[in-house]
């Protein structure tokens, strides 16, 4: 089953030289429970990519297609119920509330959904984690690989049909981001959910089933991995 489609996607920003194209028809599917990178150098269009297949803007022309949901018809209050319902999100710059503990940022997405015990879904998640001790910590008190474990465990938090990965080991040192890299394959393989990444970090890329190369806001290559 196709979770995300994407066809003919254009973004065009007007700028004080005149419009400005960062994507320029941009199509493929992917199934449920695939994982899927999307590489190219800065400027090439990956987040913009990722923000339009998540909901997060609407594009100049084309459609994307959420779980057979079609975003570019939908208001932003529809397309952020659309994104609570079906969408986690890792961000490289961990995008924690400051003024909430871990556990709180945890249980934000689970008690905008209306679920039933939050705090204890929060606190397995923690300790999935690794940070089942930290959860009265605040995000200032937390390194940033502590940070983006977190941010992880949120990410899981409303069982996401799909998770949208922006550079999520961006910030980090080597090893940190190593451990992080292998908690995100780990949760994303027992939760069943599709992966879609986008990084710098090709050895990262390499994990995934398949990678989408892109330049000049066009795909160049789309491989599946072996």
């Amino acid at each position: 089953m196709s979770i995300l489609r994407v066809e003919n996607l254009t973004k065009t920003y007007q700028s004080g030289s005149g419009p400005l194209t960062v994507l320029h028809e941009v199509s493929f599917d992917i199934q449920a429970g695939d994982t899927f990178s999307i590489v190219g150098p800065s400027g090439s269009g990956k987040t913009t990519l990722l923000g339009l297949c998540a909901g997060l803007d609407r594009a100049t022309s084309g459609s994307v297609y959420l779980n057979d949901i079609r975003l570019d018809n939908l208001s932003e209050d529809q397309r952020a119920a659309v994104r609570n319902q079906h969408v986690g999100f890792i961000f490289q710059n961990f995008q924690l509330l400051p003024t909430l503990t871990a556990l709180e940022n945890v249980m934000v997405p689970m008690e905008l959904q209306g679920a039933r015990n939050v705090e204890k879904t929060a606190r397995e998640l923690l300790e999935r984690v690794g940070l089942g001790k930290r959860g009265h910590h605040y995000p200032t008190q937390l390194s940033g690989g502590e940070q983006q474990r977190v941010s992880l465990a949120r990410a899981f938090a409303n069982r996401p049909k799909i998770l949208f990965a922006d550079e999520p080991t961006g910030n980090l040192d080597t090893d940190t981001g190593n451990t992080v890299e292998q908690l995100l394959f780990d949760l994303n393989r027992e939760a069943g959910t599709t992966l879609v990444l986008v990084t710098h970090d090709l050895d990262l890329a390499q994990r995934t089933g398949r990678i989408v190369k892109m330049r000049g806001g066009a795909v160049v290559t789309d491989t599946v991995v072996a």
